[in-house]
């Protein structure tokens, strides 16, 4: 596998933001990030990963902020019963475009218009460090998710979101200028190519994600901080992600009174190795 054109990265850090807005109008452009060939890690490599803490089909699944619908697509393709749910009305119509089948629904995480219990699992694949309101849209998650159901979430790891590398060797340090603890917003502004892309979102340490979890009654069952495989190391400059974790996936489920049927056994790397 050929190395993508090494990308210029700028990063900023605003005292405030409005996300929904931010995402709202960087839509476009990552429309084409996304959908672009090689541009993006969900293909080289992250989706594989992730797909590994999803459980087998069952009931209703419910993809939160699903974007432009790639994850949507791929879990239905895997036999899920899919409905996603997003805040931009632009990435919304161009999930809806591609892909008429699946149920799509405009509105804010930390507000779904849906019933108690009505998914059997939800996947937060790259969205929570979007969502401003993050307590909200977690307890959200929750309440829809039926006894036992599972929460499936990937984000950036709050490393990766707290600090840079110093330079493009293998060996460079790894830098956090200023704090890990606090949560601030930031700006990562991406060039390749044709390709401008800004990624608008918050940093928050890892504490916020597992207390958020633990307040709306989740228990954690697998929390993983993947190196990059080897298969997608391609260059000196990408090696240094097998030092520093890009991103943080968790796996949590909702105690009930179900019979407990759709357990560990039901879940594991199938799916994943079914895309190679």
């Amino acid at each position: 596998m050929s190395e993508p054109p090494r990308p210029r990265q700028r990063r900023t850090r605003p005292a405030e933001n409005d996300l929904k807005a931010a995402w709202e109008r960087n839509a476009p452009a990552w429309i084409g990030w996304a959908r672009a060939p090689g541009h993006d890690s969900y293909w080289r490599f992250h989706r594989d990963l992730f797909l590994e803490l999803v459980p087998s089909p069952r009931g209703v699944t419910l993809d939160l902020g699903c974007g432009e619908g790639r994850l949507a697509r791929d879990l239905a393709l895997l036999g899920h019963a899919v409905v996603g749910v997003d805040a931009s009305p632009t990435l919304l119509a161009a999930a809806r475009e591609a892909a008429p089948e699946i149920e799509l629904h405009l509105a804010d995480a930390a507000g779904l218009p849906f019933a108690d219990a009505s998914f059997d699992l939800v996947v937060a694949f790259m969205s929570l460090q979007d969502i401003e309101d993050l307590d909200g849209a977690v307890r959200e998650a929750a309440r829809v998710l039926a006894p036992e159901g599972r929460l499936c979430l990937a984000i950036v790891h709050p490393l990766n979101s707290a600090g840079l590398f110093a330079g493009d060797e293998g060996t460079s340090p790894f830098v956090i200028e200023g704090s890990y603890l606090d949560p601030s917003l930031y700006v990562d502004e991406i060039e390749r190519e044709d390709h401008h892309l800004r990624f608008e979102s918050a940093h928050r340490p890892l504490q916020a994600y597992t207390e958020a979890l633990a307040d709306a009654g989740l228990l954690v069952e697998r929390l993983r901080e993947p190196p990059l495989p080897r298969h997608a190391v391609v260059s000196d400059r990408n090696a240094r992600w097998r030092r520093i974790p890009l991103f943080l996936h968790a796996r949590a489920v909702k105690p009930g009174g179900r019979d407990g049927r759709q357990g560990a056994e039901e879940v594991g790397p199938a799916a994943a190795v079914a895309w190679r």
